[in-house]
């Protein structure tokens, strides 16, 4: 079966609204002709006369009465699918977005981010969750509207991805810690004893990349998940975190931080988000949010 001409639809809409074939051909800007070759095609797809003579004029039939009000709100309601989206108000807005991000950018950019939307939109309420590896499928099934981190090879081809900030890794010790004083070479970093940060447990990174080419090894004494968890080990130890810098600011309060002697590649910290939320208003103007608040706190 060969699938119905939804163009149809507005035709037996104009024909249904007039009551006339003629009315309905001017409304449609369609010839006599083809307005009556139209309505013949409605008359067979719909098994019914739909309009019948009475005296010099047409009357519905009882299937045309029962159409009337269910065709015309699917012409509406597919003429609002069609039409652009209204201008967005803020003010009105009631809504909820979940964003994933690493930890470090809630505790930096959390609170300038939800003052501004406060401010713009009252009504939105924002979601932050974490962020424990750098697949895409929360993005592809809808479950999280906003993402931030590194573009890498698990990243989905489809995602769509915006540069937020480019971040450096830096050295961290507590404070009286002997890296606290002094010029810092490679080699007095190296011969410390390190914590190493990784989501899937390896003891090995980019820093220790970083050392290889100058002949030196860092001894990683224990492994973490996460920024805040290194971070908080240094405090209390005579270990090294080695973090990035705009991400954990807020974090390495009381905390000693140095730049490395070496030189280690920056990361570009980038918000994510699936294609299908592009022309979405409300989505787009809180990337702008995200865009603008990163740019401020530098």
């Amino acid at each position: 079966m060969s699938p119905p001409d939804l163009n149809l639809l507005v035709t037996l809409d104009a024909v249904l609204a007039e009551g006339s074939v003629a009315r309905a051909a001017q409304r449609l800007r369609l010839s006599p002709s083809a307005m009556s070759r139209a309505l013949s095609r409605l008359r067979e797809t719909t098994g019914d006369p739909l309009l019948v003579r009475a005296g010099r004029g047409l009357v519905p039939t009882p299937r045309a009465l029962e159409l009337r009000e269910r065709v015309r709100q699917l012409v509406q309601d597919a003429e609002g699918v069609l039409r652009p989206a209204e201008k967005l108000d803020l003010e009105q807005l009631v809504r909820t977005f979940t964003l994933r991000t690493r930890e470090g950018f809630v505790e930096n950019f959390g609170p300038a981010l939800i003052a501004r939307v406060g401010e713009e939109a009252p009504g939105v309420r924002l979601c932050f969750v974490q962020k424990p590896d750098k697949e895409s499928t929360s993005l592809r099934e809808g479950t999280v509207d906003l993402e931030t981190g590194v573009v890498g090879k698990t990243t989905g081809p489809e995602v769509r991805a915006q540069a937020l900030f480019r971040d450096r890794f830096i050295g961290v010790v507590r404070m009286g810690h002997a890296l606290s004083q002094g010029r810092i070479t490679p080699s007095r970093y190296a011969k410390g004893r390190h914590i190493n940060v990784s989501r899937r447990g390896l003891d090995k990174g980019p820093i220790d990349e970083a050392l290889k080419p100058l002949g030196l090894e860092r001894e990683v004494v224990t492994i973490v998940g996460g920024f805040s968890t290194a971070l908080a080990l240094a405090r209390a130890s005579d270990l090294i975190a080695t973090v990035p810098d705009r991400q954990t600011g807020n974090l390495r309060a009381g905390l000693r931080g140095f730049p490395l002697p070496f030189p280690v590649p920056e990361v570009t910290i980038s918000l994510l988000w699936h294609p299908r939320l592009d022309a979405d208003p409300a989505h787009r103007w809180l990337r702008g949010l995200v865009l603008e608040t990163c740019a401020a706190l530098r």
